[in-house]
């Protein structure tokens, strides 16, 4: 069972005490509980090493995928293969960062793999900033936290910026309008990018111009003048622009290829996004103590959870019981993808009956844990919630 520790004081004075409002915004705050995971150095150390297995197999399943050319079957939009391929060979383009999101399995003492944000994770400000500055607002040692993501970004940068020295460290953020939980992510990256060296803007994906032969730009109003970036994160999932934005997609594939623009995460984030891999894994890792069994048809015997290949936010969930009947879903708008099927497992809970899924945030190496709360099938309206290692 979850153990909890209640910290009375919130983190804001903190945020204010530091000059931090760029980082806290108006959509991060209010589902930050005031309690906080107590986390014990094995269990934290059970994690840390779950991450680097999780990673290495994440890797050999990529290439796999590649080499047996199932774009496919794991529903990736074919204009996109091209440059998934290209920026799988070049070292240069870097996997910024991920967070896998874990069962903890008490009976085993053994985290099990739920899915691998790859593309386009969120839960930064909450994990890197917020979960820490809580511990230091009570009176807590902030080093009692598994807890080095904002850092582990910085390094990242700079070895991004190592390996492209041929290009201007210059980068845009993105993100689409109307989503001020996603700006929030970007601003904690922005200032990991700006620490590294790298000179920084932002700019919603409406506001840039991409150029076949010269580039990416922004407009600057004020002298009408075009400036131009030569590396752009994006906070928009790499299949929708694939299926939605099909001539920015050949520009896009076109302007890496000729080392015109660098694109963080890669292309290739793609093959760990798609959750198709997740029954890769099982077929080559079969029974794996990190894995669950996945198929791409239902489980007869099994109770499982049904999930499509591109959902996010538990959007298009189901729970499948052991006879075939669904005894919970989510809907959402990605209900025509096709489908795996994973084997169930319950959550960890705590004494009020909250499901706790555990995040954990890979970048040069597994660097954060967080939590996420709610019920059975966790969705959109989850809370975050901290821990402390103790």
């Amino acid at each position: 069972m979850i153990q909890l520790k209640s910290l009375s004081r919130s983190p804001e004075n903190i945020f204010q005490s530091l000059g931090w409002d760029w980082m806290l915004g108006t959509d991060t705050a209010p589902y930050v509980t005031s309690d906080v995971v107590s986390v014990s150095e094995d269990v934290a150390e059970i994690y840390y090493e779950a991450g680097e297995s999780l990673m290495e197999m994440f890797r050999s399943a990529g290439k796999y995928v590649i080499d047996n050319h199932l774009f496919r079957e794991m529903g990736i939009p074919e204009n996109l293969v091209e440059m998934i391929q290209y920026t799988w060979a070049d070292e240069r383009h870097v996997h910024l960062y991920g967070r896998f999101d874990l069962a903890f399995d008490e009976q085993d003492q053994q985290p099990k793999l739920i899915e691998f944000n790859a593309d386009t994770a969120t839960c930064l400000p909450e994990t890197a900033i917020v979960q820490w500055a809580q511990l230091k607002s009570n009176g807590l040692d902030e080093d009692r936290q598994f807890n080095t993501l904002f850092e582990e970004l910085v390094e990242r940068f700079r070895l991004i910026k190592t390996l492209n020295s041929d290009l201007t460290p210059s980068i845009v953020f993105s993100t689409l309008r109307d989503y001020p939980e996603d700006e929030s992510n970007v601003s904690i990256l922005m200032e990991a990018a700006k620490e590294a060296g790298f000179d920084t803007a932002f700019a919603y994906i409406d506001e840039l111009d991409f150029s076949p032969t010269d580039g990416m730009y922004i407009h600057d109003p004020e002298n009408a003048a075009f400036v131009r970036f030569d590396f752009w994160f994006k906070l928009i999932p790499w299949e929708f622009i694939g299926n939605d934005e099909i001539e920015l997609t050949a520009i896009l594939t076109q302007l890496v290829k000729n080392r015109q623009l660098v694109v963080l995460n890669p292309a290739y984030s793609l093959l760990y996004q798609s959750k198709y891999l997740l029954k890769i894994l099982w077929d080559l890792y079969p029974y794996h103590p990190l894995l669950l069994q996945t198929e791409r048809h239902q489980i007869p015997h099994k109770k499982s959870v049904s999930k499509v290949l591109f959902g996010r936010e538990g959007a298009n969930v189901s729970i499948i019981e052991q006879g075939g009947d669904v005894s919970e879903t989510v809907t959402g708008e990605y209900g025509q993808q096709p489908r795996i099927y994973q084997e169930f497992i319950s959550f960890q809970q705590d004494a009020a009956g909250y499901s706790y899924q555990a995040g954990l945030f890979v970048v040069n190496e597994p660097c954060a844990l967080g939590y996420r709360r709610g019920g059975t099938i966790l969705d959109n309206s989850a809370q975050f919630v901290g821990h402390v290692i103790e």
